[in-house]
């Protein structure tokens, strides 16, 4: 997935989130390659990230909250103060992630 399409998903994304569903698109990454993206402080609340590679991604300080990351590998991701409130993250691949400071309750 290339950066512009990424910035894409996520604008509509947003206006998904602004308008209460009733604009935009809720994001769906179901199997993207997100391999060290920068997604420092992204709102992907809600959104379905399952088998998606975040391999070293900068999540830190990202809204995940109910969002799907369900076998979703993120070793070594950057997830400081990340909100995984409510985050599905059955089988998920966590190996050397850094979750200083998130909050996972």
């Amino acid at each position: 997935m290339t950066k512009d399409e990424l910035k894409i998903i996520l604008e509509k994304h947003k206006l998904w989130l602004d308008s209460n569903t009733e604009g935009g698109v809720r994001a769906n990454l179901r199997d993207a390659n997100l391999r060290d993206a920068g997604l420092r402080c992204a709102n992907l609340r809600g959104a379905n990230l399952r088998y998606a590679n975040l391999k070293k991604a900068d999540l830190s300080g990202a809204d995940l909250s109910g969002v799907n990351l369900e076998d979703v590998n993120l070793s070594g991701a950057y997830l400081e103060d990340v909100n995984l409130w409510g985050a599905d993250l059955e089988n998920a691949n966590l190996k050397d992630a850094d979750l200083e400071g998130g909050e996972t309750k």
